[in-house]
């Protein structure tokens, strides 16, 4: 029996409805910008695995160092412990990331690492004496699955049947530019009128929302009345963090800092599941206490695992490197290359680009999971290119190491998709 057909018998596969889609492809191993399926056949890695392989698979650098940390110590419990590869983390890590940025707090995924920030600026304002019960999202936003961050998520294909049991949560619109002054009318609106903790948000780009990129100087706006109205402000840069906006963070586009920053994917560079959450000592000291209770009590199992700890400070000794940023800087020239070539298809309704994240818009309304999307998906995959189309949005981020010539091939895969386009 093939792997496809073995899966079946026991796997539940995420955002999947089995009964319309039964099968998953086999992959049998990866390197470079390449998956290898069960047949052979081979397939450039345009998304980076969800962004995460960003230096490609099983880069050698990476696995190298990892299987020497093996050797000598794989896990331990992180509370009342600790060890070399997390503090050597927590040193390259803040040697990075913007200034303000003090203290690290471990756990395990994206999502975690969102309901880690909400919960510290919740018990932020409650250790102070201020109990606050509201969050501030955009429209639009993601930021993972489970409970808190979901209910700062507002895409209904995730959230419908848990949408009752939410925190509260209040949205408002992504500043484009034209509507900057309005969205910052309504969020001192929200903050006048409810007790707000915090505003979560993905800066500059939002990766679920198809790739989309909104107003620098708008995000500025509402980040400085935060600021003003001590309303602490959480930057998921889970996907857009270690190098993908241009800089090694979006946020460091913006004078205004985040109180946090929430780490993930790309963090450990697609080889072990690791996040962070990153925040300001302002935020620790109101944590710092003789009160036992005014500790932050949670933790994870695997919370700063010795393993993936040594994967991310590998990935961000490669991130530094001259010959990967300088495959950045080709990667980006490449896309805004491509972007002249075929921004004015008659097919093409928009293109945007931040970096090494590039986007196009096709001229047709489908379903982010519909039959039209699943025939892209399809020629892609013939083609020998793995891009999942968000809707009629087509976006590559594909690894850092990737060549010249892959990327061509890209591109061509999606040229040869316009003629699929009704």
């Amino acid at each position: 029996m093939t792997l496809q057909e073995r899966d079946k018998a026991h796997l539940w596969h995420p955002l999947t409805q089995h009964k319309v889609k039964p099968d998953a492809l086999g992959i049998t191993k990866a390197k470079g910008a390449y998956l290898y399926d069960e047949h052979g056949k081979e397939y450039i890695d345009g998304i980076a695995s969800w962004y995460t392989c960003m230096y490609g698979h099983c880069n050698p650098f990476i696995t190298e160092k990892v299987a020497q940390q093996m050797q000598t110590l794989d896990q331990v419990v992180f509370a009342g412990f600790t060890h070399e590869p997390a503090v050597k983390l927590s040193e390259a890590l803040v040697s990075i990331l913007p200034g303000n940025q003090q203290k690290l707090f471990f756990s395990e995924n994206g999502s975690t690492a969102v309901d880690v920030a909400i919960k510290m600026a919740f018990q932020y304002h409650f250790n102070g004496g201020d109990k606050r019960d509201t969050l501030i999202a955009f429209e639009d936003g993601f930021h993972g699955d489970t409970f808190g961050a979901m209910s700062v998520s507002s895409l209904s294909v995730y959230n419908g049947p848990f949408e009752d049991f939410f925190l509260k949560v209040i949205r408002i619109p992504t500043p484009d530019g034209s509507n900057n002054a309005d969205v910052v009318e309504r969020l001192k609106q929200v903050i006048a009128e409810n007790k707000v903790a915090a505003f979560v948000y993905e800066p500059l780009v939002q990766g679920a929302a198809a790739m989309k990129m909104y107003d620098l100087n708008g995000l500025q706006s509402l980040l400085a009345c935060c600021k003003e109205n001590d309303v602490l402000t959480i930057a998921d840069e889970v996907m857009t963090g270690f190098g993908k906006t241009g800089k090694n963070f979006a946020s460091e586009f913006l004078e205004i800092k985040p109180d946090f920053i929430c780490m993930s994917k790309a963090l450990t560079a697609g080889l072990l599941p690791m996040a962070i959450t990153s925040c300001t000592q302002e935020i620790y000291d109101a944590f710092y206490d003789d009160d036992i209770a005014k500790g932050f009590f949670h933790g994870h199992t695997y919370t700063a695992n010795p393993l993936a700890c040594m994967a991310a400070l590998a990935g961000i000794e490669l991130l530094a490197s001259e010959d990967v940023q300088g495959n950045i800087q080709m990667v980006v020239e490449s896309h805004q290359e491509f972007d002249q070539e075929i921004k004015t298809h008659p097919k093409v309704a928009g293109t945007r680009q931040q970096g090494v994240i590039y986007a196009l818009d096709l001229n047709i309304k489908m379903e982010r999971y519909g039959n039209l999307r699943d025939m892209l998906f399809k020629h892609f995959m013939d083609q020998g290119v793995f891009l999942r189309p968000l809707g009629n949005t087509i976006y590559i981020l594909a690894p850092y190491t990737i060549t010249k010539k892959e990327l061509e091939k890209i591109y061509d895969s999606i040229k040869s998709a316009l003629d699929l386009v009704l």
